[in-house]
């Protein structure tokens, strides 16, 4: 089973416009709402297709209500921690024309230190029974970051590998307390680590502790960095054109997947297979609708994703 953590849950709403004209009205359908937060979708893609999940997370406020009430709906396994705050709302402006998204998140509010706690217990105790761990998305603002990385040192002391979904100093924090693999973009693993060399900023990543740092580069596909020196570029044959706003939670999904078979990716085909899935479930989000779903036949293609071994990196020291 792999547990989803959503930090910093949202209710997704979603509108979609022929074409969006900045300082214009414009007529709508009724907005798409369900819960979200980037764990939340992560475990609706594996709900989707058909690995056992568990998703954890909180719910405050009449927000918070709605949230609760639409996963109940969807199916998806899932404990929710109730908490005083209300629940963040995210809205996402879907440009038909343009086949491009506009997205607005609000911030969130902390819980409480028992909320927090109640919450962290729930994740360890599943944890038990868990072959991986996905902690993805923001913060909610004024979360202590010990939170976190304590975390982080647990499950890997219980020897349940976690996946870290996340930005800014906390990537850094994630790397040093013990995950066993990041996924930032290009954008957010430049902030964190000064470097504008994708392989070179991934290495700095590594160097610190992770198995494995894929970095996603939007068209150009992503970049997987392995600690061992392997280092594979995955990418769809063709652009897929639609909503982004969820392809990064349906690769998130897939790195989850292969760390539950593999925690340490070290069969002979393990990168490969990893990014092959990762790159067609990204591909299948950017097709579907909302986020936290996939485009059934996109999904299926990884067999057509094109992948390009880059030179070789010496292996990092200590790596196996």
């Amino acid at each position: 089973m792999i547990v989803t953590v959503t930090p910093n849950p949202a209710l997704d709403m979603t509108w979609r416009v022929d074409r969006l004209e900045p300082g214009q009205s414009h007529r709508v359908d009724a907005a798409l709402s369900r819960a979200g937060g980037k764990g939340l979708n992560v475990a609706r893609v594996l709900y989707q297709q058909g690995e056992p999940v568990t998703a954890l997370t909180t719910a405050g406020g009449a927000v918070g209500a709605e949230l609760r009430a639409e996963l109940e709906a969807s199916g998806v396994p899932h404990r929710l921690i109730p908490v005083v705050a209300e629940t963040r709302r995210s809205l996402t402006l879907v440009d038909e024309t343009a086949a491009s998204a506009t997205v607005l998140n609000e911030y969130g509010t902390a819980p409480t230190a028992a909320e927090t706690g109640e919450l962290w217990g729930a994740v360890f105790g599943a944890a038990a029974e868990a072959s991986a761990v996905v902690i993805s998305g923001s913060q909610p603002r004024g979360a202590d970051p010990v939170v976190l990385t304590s975390a982080i040192a647990k499950f890997r002391a219980l020897g349940v590998p976690v996946l870290v979904d996340t930005s800014g100093a906390a990537l850094i924090d994630a790397a040093e307390a013990g995950a066993t693999a990041l996924k930032p973009n290009h954008h957010e693993l430049a902030e964190a680590t000064g470097a504008t060399d994708v392989i070179l900023g991934a290495r700095e990543l590594l160097r610190r502790g992770p198995v494995l740092v894929l970095v996603s580069q939007a068209e150009e596909g992503m970049l997987l960095v392995h600690r061992d020196g392997r280092v594979v570029r995955a990418r769809f044959p063709e652009v897929v054109r639609g909503n982004a706003t969820g392809a990064g939670d349906a690769v998130s999904a897939a790195i989850s997947v292969s760390l539950a078979d593999d925690p340490d990716l070290t069969a002979p085909d393990a990168l490969e297979v990893l990014a092959r899935r990762a790159a067609a479930w990204g591909a299948a989000a950017v097709a579907a609708p909302q986020a936290g779903e996939l485009d059934p036949h996109l999904a299926r293609r990884t067999a057509d994703v094109i992948i390009t071994p880059v030179s070789a990196a010496s292996p990092l020291e200590g790596a196996s």
